[in-house]
Order: structure tokens, then sequence, then C-alpha cells
């Protein structure tokens, strides 16, 4: 039940944090054309491409090409003095993904560096040829008939106008007709191959990038007894960057969902990475989900003479001020019972967070009474710090502030709740920031970050969202 002081502390809350307001997606993971290429370039090691690249069967390209030549009796019968044609060296040049003129698509671009020998019975000497050509695909956002959006590769060829064959070395006049012959079958041959051949590894090496990149928001954050599950929506190609949108869900401990993110409205507000490698945005009330979570509310109960004795003394002495009678009947059991009303309220602007608490007070003179002397409802708030540690992301309060105290409930007549002000601030220093900042301490996981290539992020907060970036070197 929320009491008539809470009403209005909270609708005070709610205007603040709307102010400014603009629809964005629960969590979104914003990643560079840089990333990406990073990315595909080591699955495509993964695959061996090197190795399919030194498998081409230049040979048999040729033999398949010679077919539909005017000349092929003639060119057959010098094929055939061929005794072995193979690729003796190969490799990918740096990849390149930019983005194409619409925007929302990406080009892949794959040069490749490729050394050939051939030899015939006819001369001696080894025919060496350097081929140039350059595999290209484009990335694009495609939807199923189940209506699920999802990153594609298509258009997997070689880019017009990057073939360049060449000798290596200067032949005699018969062998230098031969190799110019091989050469002019090789023209047509070779991107026939490499889209045979080179397209399938890259759209595999694609597939699993893909794969990857849904497993890292797969990875359910443990929040105490509670735990945090990412949900893949669709991805979002703007310019050289691509948007996987991320809804959430909250689970308790029995693996029901106590609560559910989503994406709202037709328009988004994406992110914009300025010149960071990726960004992980969480919106506003993920994160107030996070933290309460984490404090996972309850009643805290203390007896006061035993743990805080000095603490005990002053409020003893401040209770004398408003009614002496109630003092003295504070005993070695004087109990402290404290309660989170509702869940906590974040507030954040640029650079800074702040988390309000609406907490209930309770006093008993000993450990037998059933009814307080009194009942406090306090209005805290406290700054709230984050850092990374092992990759965790840990959260803190650095101090907690009695902002204002309201009177619930009195055994001992009315009075002023603002007497009570120092005392009531000391106590919840003294017990209750401690006990929250043990159970924020349990952080929450940030594998991506890891598993991305990233050793250390930076943390920062807009008016929205917390956002996490690679820390800088």
């Amino acid at each position: 039940m929320a009491y008539p002081w809470t009403l209005t502390f909270l609708c005070g809350l709610l205007a603040a944090k709307l102010v400014g307001a603009t629809l964005s997606p629960p969590v979104v993971l914003s990643l560079s054309s840089e990333v990406i290429k990073q990315m595909l370039t080591q699955k495509l090691k993964n695959h061996d491409v090197t190795d399919t690249l030194q498998k081409l069967s230049l040979l048999s390209a040729l033999e398949k090409e010679s077919s539909g030549d005017i000349s092929g009796n003639l060119v057959k019968s010098i094929l055939k003095q061929i005794l072995w044609l193979k690729v003796t060296s190969a490799s990918i040049h740096q990849l390149q993904v930019q983005p194409l003129a619409d925007s929302q698509q990406l080009m892949i671009k794959a040069p490749l560096d490729i050394v050939a020998e051939f030899n015939t019975p006819l001369f001696k000497t080894m025919v060496e040829l350097h081929m140039e050509v350059e595999a290209q695909a484009i990335i694009h956002v495609e939807t199923s008939e189940k209506d699920h959006a999802h990153l594609a590769l298509s258009e997997c060829s070689n880019t017009s106008g990057s073939l360049r064959i060449s000798l290596m070395h200067k032949l005699s006049f018969l062998l230098n007709c031969l190799a110019e012959k091989v050469i002019s079958l090789l023209t047509p041959a070779l991107p026939k191959l490499v889209k045979s051949e080179l397209c399938p590894v890259l759209k595999a090496a694609f597939e699993n990038m893909r794969g990857e990149l849904l497993n890292l928001t797969k990875v359910p954050m443990s929040l105490n007894s509670e735990h945090l599950k990412l949900d893949y929506i669709s991805p979002v190609i703007d310019h050289s960057v691509v948007h996987l949108i991320l809804g959430a869900r909250l689970f308790n401990s029995e693996g029901k969902v106590t609560k559910l993110f989503s994406v709202a409205g037709d328009s988004l507000n994406l992110p914009t990475l300025n010149q960071t490698p990726f960004r992980l945005t969480v919106r506003r009330d993920v994160v107030v989900t996070i933290i309460a979570a984490l404090l996972h509310s309850g009643k805290l109960t203390v007896q006061l003479d035993h743990v805080l004795p000095e603490v005990a003394r002053k409020l003893k002495s401040s209770i004398k001020v408003i009614d002496e009678t109630a003092a003295e009947q504070l005993g070695p059991t004087q109990t402290v019972k404290i309660l989170s009303q509702t869940a906590p309220v974040l507030i954040l602007d640029q650079g800074n967070a702040k988390v309000a608490q609406l907490i209930v007070l309770e006093i008993f003179a000993n450990d037998k009474d059933s009814r307080p002397l009194f009942t406090l409802g306090i209005e805290a708030s406290s700054d709230l710090q984050f850092y990374t540690e092992n990759n965790l992301l840990v959260l803190s309060f650095n101090e907690i502030r009695a902002d204002r105290i309201h009177l619930m409930n009195s055994d001992i007549g009315v009075f002023k709740p603002k007497l009570l002000n120092n005392i009531t601030t000391e106590i919840l220093t003294s017990i209750l920031l401690p006990n929250e900042n043990g159970k924020l301490r349990s952080g929450i996981p940030v594998s991506m970050v890891k598993d991305l290539g990233f050793k250390s992020v930076s943390l920062s907060l807009t008016e929205e969202a917390l956002v996490v970036t690679p820390a800088s070197s």
C-alpha cells in the first residue's frame, strides 16, 4: 500500500524523468563497420579461406572455358601439354566494409592476391602468374515470411574491373604466346571460380559471425535471485553502423517473467557511435529494474544497542527531546526495522546519476514489542556510481541522505519528525547504506565486451540511458 505522502513524491520524480524523454529501444548494441570487419576476418581465418584459395582447380576451370572457344580443339591440344597448373600462394588483403549509397546496406570487399604456376614438357621454364581479383558481397536486413528481421549476405561475386593477371617474369616468344593464351582463358574463368569456391566460404563465415552476435545477446545477467535476459528483436543498418535492437525480460527465481521491456513506437531514437568501435546503450527503466533486482527489497531488522551502541545512545538522546518517558523505554534490545517502500527511482543527467528511495523506518523499544514507538516515512536519495571490475559492471551508493521525513504513526504523540533528521540520516548511513552496497557489489556481468575482443570499458550517462563503450588505451 502506498501512503499519500508517497504519491506526491513519485509524481514529482516522474515528471522530472519524462522531461526530454524520447522513444528508444530497451537495449541497443551498436557495432561499427570496423568491428564487423574484424569479426568477419577472424571467421574467414577459422574457415581456412587461404586453403580454399590454394586448392582452386585452375586447370579444370581452363578446360571448361576452352570448350566454348572457337579454336577449342587447338586450345585443348595445348592444355594437354600442361603438366600441372596450380596456386602456389594466396592471401586476402585487408577486408573493406563500407556503407552503400542508401546507407542501409554494407558492402564487403575482399581483395585476393594469388600466385599460380604451370609448366609444360615443351619448355623447361616454370611460368608464374600473378592474379588479383576482388570478391564482394552485400550485408543487408532481410525480413522472413514470419516477419523476423535478420542480417543477410547477398550478391556475392567479383568486383567489375578488379581482375588483373600478369606474368611475373620475362619469357621466350613461344612460351609468352602460350602464357598469354592461358591468361586469356583465366580472365573469364577466375571470377567464376571465385564465385563458386570463395563465395560459399564467405557466406559460411558471415553466418558464423551473425550467430556469434546473437549469442552475445542471449547470455542472461544474474541479479541475485533474479536474472535479466535480453531478447533479439531486429537489426538496423545506418550508414557504417549495425544496430542490434534488443528487448529485455526479468525473471524471478521460479523462472517466471516479472517484467517485460519491449520496443514501443514506429520510429527509433538510435544512438550514434562518435568514433567508438561499439556502444551498448541501456535504457533508464532497464537500469532501474536492474538496481531494484540487485537490492531486492525486504525488511532489515537490527538490535541497535548490540550492533551500534553509539548510534543507540544518540537515538535515545534524540527521542528524549521529544518524550523523556519514551526514551526511558528503550532497552538493550531496542530494535530498528527498515523497509524499502517502493522500487528505487533513477534520475539521470549528463555524467550524473541519482537514486531516490521511499523508506519506512520503525523504532521498537525492545524486541518483544509488536507495535513501534513510531514509524517514519523517509524520502531518501543517493548519488550512484558505476565502475567496472573483472568483467562486472558494479554499482554503489556513495552516501544516503534523508531529504524529507514524514511521521506516519506514533504511540508517543504527534511530534515534528524534523527533530530526528540527524539521527535518521546516521541510522540509514550506518545500517542501510552498507547493506545496499553489499547487494550492489555482486555487479552485472558484461561478458559481451570481452567476447567482442575489448579488455576494458568506459561508462557514461545521458539523460535517458547508461552507455558502455570501449575504454581508451
